[in-house]
């Protein structure tokens, strides 16, 4: 495991500008709103060739009994805990506050090495007007910096590396042959994601609330489940274009989606006792589209009277309203119980492995031979149309070409047909898609040469 270095601090004193500095790449959401990070993020980063992780700590506010804001200042006591080293972030400009001073007493009583940023100091004549005696008064090594301009960063961990202990080696790669299992939770707001996820992993890392959109960026989470590795992705809930209001939260949706795009398998998690079937569908449909494989998830199932008719009125629902994804799995679970959670742990394996599985050649033509013979393809201006030979291009989807004498004739509906016995074929139950290629031969009868 890389050694931890953790950025803690008051909310909107520049903690995800600095993180998102640091590790190189935009991850934690930006804005100039108190409180805009509210889970902890982790991300692997490198300063001179000393690569370690580094984590984003939600805004730390003391004292406060706002519920959200207690949640959000337990997981940066909680960060502050785990981390070989500090960064306390503080802004310049404003200077101490009550808050900084508390936190500052709650991380020297922690025996951490700490380093203080005096964030906001963008040029040298800033540096020279501003009084900082204060913050050297706290006892940590002070340095000024401008998370957003880059000035005095690298000075910041060049310090900051000389308290992270060296990493083990081999401790990148020792996770088996196998990658880890990326595993994305999304769906509309207030369905769960987060005690999902903080069931999965058998901690509160993630903050869950009763009030919908609590959650607004997509955070990562690694565990171990029986020898596999997973990184698990709790995303900011997605809600119809006209119920997204304000600028952070359309940040966030754009953030589960790339989520989505980084996933290898996608749970899309509803309401047992508030379906919302359309919006769970189109939810469905973004992961599909984008080739990731699908789990689908109705939690609170433990609120559930009659749980087998509910059971069966949903399959019928999945069945009429989630036909593009028809062939996902269906779970039904409750996370604040426990049940069944652990399943779908099993079953990302299962579809991940399968999604990146080759397909043996030899078999592909016998199917796609067996179907044409079953139900010929539709004449083309009169003329039939033939594969001779299908083979696997791709995984992640699972992507097969067929050479066709007349690929630009082959219908959606023909296509769907191909697709269904594909899957019943070789028992998939991730996507698939279909590439038709033109038969390079020579150019078939009552065509021009065209090409699919």
């Amino acid at each position: 495991m890389l050694p931890l270095l953790a950025f803690v601090g008051r909310p909107n004193v520049g903690k995800s500008t600095l993180f998102n500095r640091v590790i190189g790449r935009r991850l934690a959401i930006v804005e100039d709103v108190p409180g805009v990070t509210r889970d902890r993020q982790y991300a692997e980063a490198d300063h001179d060739g000393r690569r370690f992780r580094a984590v984003d700590t939600g805004g730390f506010t003391p004292d406060s009994e706002a519920q959200l804001v207690r949640a959000v200042r337990e997981q940066a006591e909680a960060a502050i805990r785990e981390a070989d080293a500090i960064v306390l972030v503080v802004d310049a400009e404003e200077g101490l506050s009550g808050a900084d001073q508390e936190l500052a007493r709650i991380l020297r009583k922690g025996g951490k090495p700490v380093l203080l940023a005096a964030n906001k100091v963008d040029s040298d004549r800033r540096e020279k007007n501003l009084d900082l005696g204060e913050l050297h008064a706290l006892g940590f090594d002070v340095f000024p910096v401008s998370a957003e301009h880059g000035r005095g960063v690298s000075d910041l961990l060049d310090a900051a590396v000389t308290h992270l202990p060296e990493p083990p080696e081999g401790s990148e790669e020792e996770q088996g042959q196998k990658g880890p299992v990326r595993l994305a939770v999304v769906g509309r707001p207030n369905v769960g994601k987060s005690t999902l996820l903080n069931r999965l992993i058998g901690e509160e890392r993630f903050v869950a609330s009763a009030m919908p959109g609590t959650t607004r960026d997509a955070v990562d989470e690694q565990i171990e489940h029986r020898g596999r590795t997973y990184l698990l992705t709790d995303t900011a809930g997605l809600r119809k274009k006209r119920h997204i209001v304000d600028k952070v939260e359309v940040f966030s949706a754009q953030r589960a989606l790339r989520a989505i795009e980084r996933a290898d398998v996608v749970v899309v998690l509803t309401d047992a006792t508030d379906l919302g079937v359309e919006q769970d569908a189109r939810i469905a449909a973004q992961a599909e589209e984008r080739g990731r494989a699908v789990i689908l998830a109705v939690n609170k199932w433990d609120l559930v009277q009659d749980k087998e008719g509910q059971a069966e009125r949903l399959r019928k629902e999945a069945a009429r309203h989630l036909q593009h994804v028809g062939y996902a799995p269906l779970l039904f679970v409750s996370a604040k119980e426990g049940t069944r959670v652990q399943k779908i742990l099993d079953l990302a394996a299962e579809l991940h492995d399968q999604a990146s599985t080759r397909l043996k050649t030899p078999e592909l033509n016998d199917w796609v031979q067996r179907m044409q013979d079953e139900h010929p393809a539709p004449l083309s201006r009169g003329y039939p149309v033939r594969f001779s030979y299908a083979y696997q291009v791709g995984t992640q989807p699972i992507t097969v070409a067929i050479q066709c004498n007349r690929p630009e004739a082959v219908d959606a509906g023909y296509r769907r047909y191909l697709t269904s016995g594909l899957r019943e074929r070789f028992e998939l139950r991730v996507p698939v898609r279909l590439v038709f290629r033109q038969k390079t031969r020579r150019t078939p009868r009552g065509t021009k040469g065209q090409r699919a």
